[in-house]
């Protein structure tokens, strides 16, 4: 077997981001005629079967049981409530404005580590952290533009993303990742199903494979992470997820028509610019006692495995 390169990272990385990309390109596409919440429940239906099939062939999970289950149940929860959030968020504005916001989840993450987990942020990543929410300000310009319930949603999903992430950290070197995949996957279907018969469409055959793809591209892209954060370092690989906005001003320009405006660009290289730094400053040694986003990887909304999770206990050094 070929032994793991930051070369291989790196490819694993951009494939699963790009996938990531044409997973969100569909439900901007799907958004238009359909729920999202019904779109959710399909996408993951189709996700639950080839990720339910993983778990059980792997023998070394013992039982599904969560040690510490009101976190876990409070971590399903965060992430349907982003997963919704973020997917009306793609249905009703441009995907890079959606990106954008988006991307401000890992200098949340890093604020919200101080008051949940006690970890020692300091004044460099704390200016970071101050300089990326301005780049979110350039984007939205409130008093300039209407500030609508898509930007609203986008946020929203940041927020419950990051804190999402921070009971990761919490729990994560404690329980199995099975786990931490299973639960929310079931409460969604769940939760998704009660409303079906409130906002069900009847779903076309095209359509129906394209929520299908959903959440296949979901579970392949989450793989194709989990592979990267394995064959190379956190810090080399996390900041590949920026690369999506690359994807959305593409996938934007081809097929719906939009053109990123200079707030946009200049807001996303803003929050881009903060959140590569504060990576950067996390890998150096000596510099922080804690790591919160190098700890939780990639801040994805989905609810699928994170790619940041160790199955071992932390130790000080850490």
């Amino acid at each position: 077997m070929t032994p793991p390169t930051p070369l291989r990272g790196l490819g694993f990385a951009f494939i699963g981001f790009g996938l990531f990309a044409t997973h969100d390109a569909l439900i901007k596409a799907l958004g238009g005629t359909y729920s999202v919440f019904q779109i959710i429940f399909f996408a993951m239906l189709f996700a639950f079967v080839p990720m339910a099939t993983i778990m059980l062939a792997d023998r070394a999970e013992a039982n599904f049981r969560p040690k510490h289950p009101w976190l876990v149940m409070a971590r399903a929860t965060l992430s349907i409530l982003a997963m919704a959030s973020a997917f009306y968020a793609f249905a009703t504005l441009p995907l890079t404005e959606v990106y954008a916001l988006l991307f401000s989840a890992p200098l949340l993450i890093t604020a919200l580590s101080v008051p949940f987990l006690g970890e020692v942020v300091r004044a460099q990543r704390w200016a970071a952290v101050v300089v990326g929410l301005f780049g979110v300000l350039i984007v939205l310009r409130p008093g300039m533009t209407e500030i609508t319930l898509g930007h609203i949603a986008a946020l929203t999903a940041a927020c419950a993303a990051a804190l999402a992430s921070i009971v990761v950290r919490k729990i994560g070197s404690q329980e199995r990742s099975a786990v931490l995949i299973l639960y929310p996957m079931l409460l969604s279907m769940a939760v998704m199903g009660g409303l079906m018969p409130v906002v069900y469409k009847p779903v076309e055959l095209v359509d129906l494979a394209m929520m299908a793809s959903v959440g296949l591209l979901s579970v392949i892209a989450q793989f194709c992470i989990i592979s990267a954060y394995r064959a190379a370092p956190a810090a080399v690989i996390a900041p590949t997820q920026y690369s999506q906005i690359i994807w959305a001003t593409l996938f934007g320009a081809v097929f719906f028509m939009e053109q990123p405006d200079a707030f946009v660009a200049v807001g996303s290289l803003v929050i881009i610019t903060s959140g590569v730094f504060v990576v950067w400053r996390e890998s150096r040694q000596n510099v922080s006692v804690r790591n919160p986003v190098l700890k939780t990887a990639n801040p994805r909304f989905d609810t699928g495995p994170s790619p940041g999770l160790r199955q071992r206990p932390e130790t000080a050094e850490e």
